[in-house]
């Protein structure tokens, strides 16, 4: 991979990077379309990176079907796909990690203390690797993406990140990998996340601006699904992810739920 990117590096072209962990669907697949409009050459990387998973979480289990994989990135237009193994990037003896005083201590941090150590420290690891001038990530995973952005910062990484807009299924769902976990009926409960979001933007619009009654309506909603359970939500600045009590400005709003055993995030941007 390594050797590939240089090669390109010496012929003055542009290489785009999309990574993901896999078990792809039209949220990755804008990603890499994406990819192919900004670069000469677009790299694909698709690895379930165990160091973001705590002892009990999903990694294990998480969905995975390379083949089908491939034949997606090829016909989307990814020139290299790129599959390391757990032992090519974790060998025996492995202690260095990527780890940030201050935006992962809200949102998902919250709950997934290890998490974005696991992220930073992976995509540093593949930035190194691939060497792209640019990198995709999607908007669904807002915490990451602000996270990648303040690192490449922080670290002088030579690499422009883009952030894509969050594609979603017909009725608003956010698409993800673990949305295949979801029975029919938890798929119909599950809807109950970007209603709350939609209701919270009609709440600004009307004139209500303050957070506690906007997540308090969003709590209502959530809680009136079937088997659904609040991991958090929050109102909060874009930029620093710390909360915001009066919303007169850009906000995010931000939320994880369990539907059954399925934790799922989603966001939006609230404008007033």
């Amino acid at each position: 991979m390594q050797e590939y990117s240089d090669r390109m590096r010496r012929l003055d072209k542009t290489i785009a990077f999309v990574p993901t962990m896999g078990y792809l669907h039209e949220g990755h697949l804008s990603l890499i379309r994406e990819g192919g409009k900004i670069g000469d050459c677009l790299v694909v990387s698709i690895f379930v990176n165990p160091v973001q998973f705590a002892p009990g979480e999903d990694f294990e289990n998480y969905p995975r079907d390379l083949e089908r994989d491939l034949e997606l990135a090829r016909k989307n237009g990814a020139d290299v796909v790129f599959t390391p193994d757990d032992k090519k990037l974790y060998s025996n003896g492995f202690q260095t990690y990527v780890n940030l005083k201050e935006l992962p201590n809200h949102l998902c941090g919250i709950s997934r203390p290890i998490f974005f150590s696991g992220v930073a420290t992976v995509v540093t690891k593949l930035f190194n690797i691939v060497k792209p001038h640019f990198a995709i990530f999607g908007q669904k995973d807002y915490q990451q993406l602000v996270i990648i952005r303040q690192m490449v910062c922080d670290l002088n990484f030579d690499i422009e990140i883009i952030g894509a807009e969050t594609v979603r299924e017909y009725d608003g769902l956010a698409m993800s990998s673990r949305n295949v976990y979801l029975t029919s009926g938890q798929r119909n409960s599950a809807l109950c996340l970007y209603k709350s979001l939609q209701k919270a933007q009609a709440f600004l619009s009307s004139g209500i601006n303050d957070s506690e009654k906007i997540i308090d309506s969003a709590s209502e909603i959530i809680k009136s699904g079937t088997n659904t359970k609040i991991d958090y939500i929050a109102i909060c600045d874009p930029k620093t992810l710390i909360d915001m009590k009066k919303i007169d400005r850009q906000a995010l709003m931000a939320l994880a739920v369990k539907v059954g055993k399925t934790r799922l995030i989603d966001n939006t941007i609230l404008n007033p």
